[in-house]
This record gives C-alpha cells, sequence and structure tokens, in this order.
C-alpha cells in the first residue's frame, strides 16, 4: 500500500484526486493540506510514501515546501502537481528535489502511474512537460548558431522592444534588424512572434 498525502489549497480539487487515487487499491490517500504550513505539519506526523503537492499555495509556495521537507527528510519523494508548464518551474521544481513533475491537464491515468513512480524513487515527467523540456533543450541547441548581434536583438525583442528602437540603440537600419529577426527565427525553428518569446525565455532572455 502506498500511502500519500495531497496537498492543494482547493478542497474540491483535492476530493477529486483523492476520489482518484483511492480508486485505485493499492494507493492510501493518509493526509490532506491547504497551506504549506500543514503540508509540514502532515508530512511530520504521517511520513508518507508520496507527497502530491502543488506550486500556487496560499502561505509559501510548493517549490519553497519541498526543499524545507527534502531538508527534514532527505528520502521523502514529492510529485509536484500544478498547472504550470513553463520549463522555468519544472527545473526549478527538479533542481530543488522534486522526483516528478505532472500538469493539471494531464490525463487522469497519469496521476496514477506518476504516484506508482515516483513511490519507487522513479523520475515522472508528464507527456506534456516532456515535450516542453524536449523543445527548451532544441531552443538551447539552436542557440548556439546565433551571432553575437543576433543574440543582443534576440534580448531586445524578448524585453518588448520594437524595430525601429532597436535600430536606434544598436545604430542599425530598420531593415537590417528585420532581417536579423527573420534569421533568428529561421535558426530557433520560430513560426511566430510568439513562438519567438517562448524561445527567448527558455533560453532566459525574457521579461522577469
Amino acid at each position: 500500500m502506498i500511502s500519500v498525502l495531497l496537498v492543494d489549497d482547493h478542497a474540491v480539487v483535492r476530493e477529486g484526486y483523492r476520489r482518484l487515487l483511492e480508486g485505485d487499491a493499492d494507493l492510501n490517500v493518509v493526509g490532506e493540506a491547504a497551506s504549506s504550513a500543514q503540508a509540514l505539519s502532515m508530512e511530520r506526523e504521517l511520513t508518507p510514501d508520496v507527497i502530491v503537492l502543488d506550486i500556487a499555495l496560499p502561505d509559501v509556495s510548493g517549490i519553497e515546501t519541498l526543499r524545507r521537507i527534502l531538508a527534514r527528510r532527505a528520502a521523502a519523494r514529492v510529485l509536484i502537481f500544478s498547472m504550470y508548464e513553463d520549463a522555468i518551474y519544472v527545473s526549478r521544481a527538479l533542481d530543488a528535489g522534486a522526483v516528478g513533475y505532472l500538469t493539471k491537464a494531464s490525463a487522469a491515468e497519469h496521476l496514477l502511474r506518476a504516484v506508482r513512480q515516483v513511490a519507487a524513487g522513479t523520475r515522472y515527467l508528464s507527456p506534456d512537460i516532456e515535450r516542453i523540456l524536449a523543445q527548451r533543450s532544441s531552443n538551447l541547441t539552436f542557440a548556439a548558431e546565433l551571432s553575437q548581434r543576433e543574440h543582443e536583438v534576440l534580448r531586445l525583442l524578448a524585453h518588448g522592444q520594437a524595430l525601429s528602437d532597436i535600430a536606434t540603440r544598436l545604430g542599425l537600419s530598420v531593415k537590417t534588424v528585420a532581417n536579423y529577426q527573420t534569421s533568428i527565427r529561421e535558426k530557433l525553428g520560430a513560426d511566430s512572434a510568439l513562438q519567438l518569446l517562448v524561445a527567448a525565455r527558455d533560453l532566459g532572455l525574457g521579461q522577469p
């Protein structure tokens, strides 16, 4: 029997998770917490096999909660279950010690599979997260092909600068900056301005 602690600030959401998990004879939800403080207290008392933890909590973030749990019990196994799909959240969670990361857009069977896999100490990433991380890795690879000038233009584009502003700042013509933008899109495989911004964010160049 795998014991599970659910941490999410929405009671209705927790109830849905509980019903889903307890529909499996091998999974047992031993507690529910609506905040970081409750999660830390219940984790200490119950020492569950798996902690299913949301990032958006009302007092302390789930990632900081994860760090505090592992600081006290290094063997704790935490599955982040969040609405956030951005690669930066995934990276921070995994770097902090999460064993798995699952988005709330995932199909129900992925939660069951994730809990089992995390309980066994094996990393689990939902399919959508695997795709996002693969795209980020691809962006990082392609970024190596950018020239220094292209990198600078991309940085300014990511911070919301118009082509005319970039041209003035860099002492170039608007047409030249537009050509750089086209070249950057081709190298990063970005078909739209939105995809270009996503690629820039993955490279750490976007707005904070």
